[in-house]
């Protein structure tokens, strides 16, 4: 089983020096994902919005970019042993496809209730799917323990710097795109994504701030800021299943409390809504986590809202019943 490599008492977990190194090893193996614009979207919420397309990352969201990252570091012998991973489904289909493309295999523990999408995806990238009970069961003792019995090198989804430099080249790219921004606006799940951001953002541009958006009934991130220690919360059902986080990361959560200036919440009507304004008006498909970051903004709830914002929409994996179920019909007006 893998390790996470620590760094020396005091040292940052990750650096920009590292999020750049994360870009040049993934280059030409991830995609340089599109950062689109619209007036629409500009006039309704009243700044200047870059979004960053992770969307169009290969299998569907940022998360091939962290699990390349470090699944290309493993060594020969590693790689011929095996990846193993836990993950709600965006990292299961990471892993899968770094180990595929690095020549290793990968043994993925899934929830029971994952879409079918998702783990028919990271099926179909080569993986072996074990499923438990998110509500039961310890995913990351299940996972430890099944990639020490096998013997393979477990990845996991954001407790590893690796996984969160390679997150942050994101926000990276983003910038190199745009120019210094105001504020960056990026969804929260276990934090390796808002990390990595942060990292990226406030290395190159010290004055932006960094905004995370949680769906209201998973605040884990937000409790824990306030209260300057990580704070557990029973496992939330959100239909945004990549945020149903219980607890922040503890790596990703020394990151976090240094680097981000605020949390947001959105309900669930509200990423319904953004889901459907980004079908509709902007053309894309977003699932729901993927919907959080741009529906804090059509809800309103980033205030003071600054002249030049970007907005990390962070995956479109979902299947079109799933999307039909949860957008086809928008809430009734009072």
């Amino acid at each position: 089983m893998i390790s996470s490599p620590r760094p020396p008492a005091g040292a940052a977990p990750v650096t920009l020096d590292d999020v750049r190194d994360a870009a040049a090893r993934i280059a030409g193996v991830a995609h340089r994902t599109p950062v689109l614009r619209s007036r629409t979207l500009d006039a309704l919420v009243g700044a200047e919005v870059h979004l960053k397309c992770e969307n169009f990352q290969r299998i569907g969201a940022f998360k091939f970019r962290g699990a390349y990252n470090a699944a290309s570091r493993l060594s020969p012998r590693q790689l011929a042993k095996g990846i193993a991973a836990y993950s709600s489904g965006n990292h299961a289909q990471a892993v899968a496809l770094a180990a595929r493309e690095l020549g290793s295999s990968a043994v993925i523990l899934m929830p029971e209730d994952t879409p079918r999408s998702k783990r028919e995806a990271t099926e179909g990238y080569g993986a072996k799917v074990v499923t438990y009970d998110r509500y039961t069961g310890d995913r990351v003792a299940i996972g430890e323990a099944l990639a020490a019995e096998r013997g393979l090198s477990l990845i996991p989804p954001y407790e590893h710097p690796h996984v969160i430099a390679g997150q942050g080249t994101a926000a990276l790219e983003l910038l190199d795109e745009t120019g210094p921004l105001d504020a960056l606006v990026v969804p929260v799940g276990g934090g390796g994504l808002i990390a990595g951001s942060a990292t990226a953002a406030k290395g190159l541009h010290s004055g932006i701030r960094v905004i995370g958006v949680e769906p209201e009934a998973g605040d884990d991130t937000r409790r824990s800021l306030a209260a300057g220690r990580r704070v557990s919360i029973p496992v939330p059902r959100t239909i945004a299943d990549g945020q149903a986080a219980d607890i922040p990361g503890e790596l990703t959560f020394s990151v976090n409390r240094r680097l981000v200036d605020d949390i947001a919440l959105v309900t669930d009507d509200a990423i319904r809504a953004a889901m459907r304004f980004a079908f509709e008006r902007l053309k894309i498909v977003l699932e729901p986590s993927g919907a959080s970051a741009l529906a804090a903004l059509l809800a309103h709830s980033v205030t003071p809202l600054p002249p030049r914002v970007g907005v990390i929409l962070s995956g479109g994996n979902i299947d079109t019943g799933r999307f039909a179920e949860l957008c086809g019909t928008p809430p009734a007006q009072d």
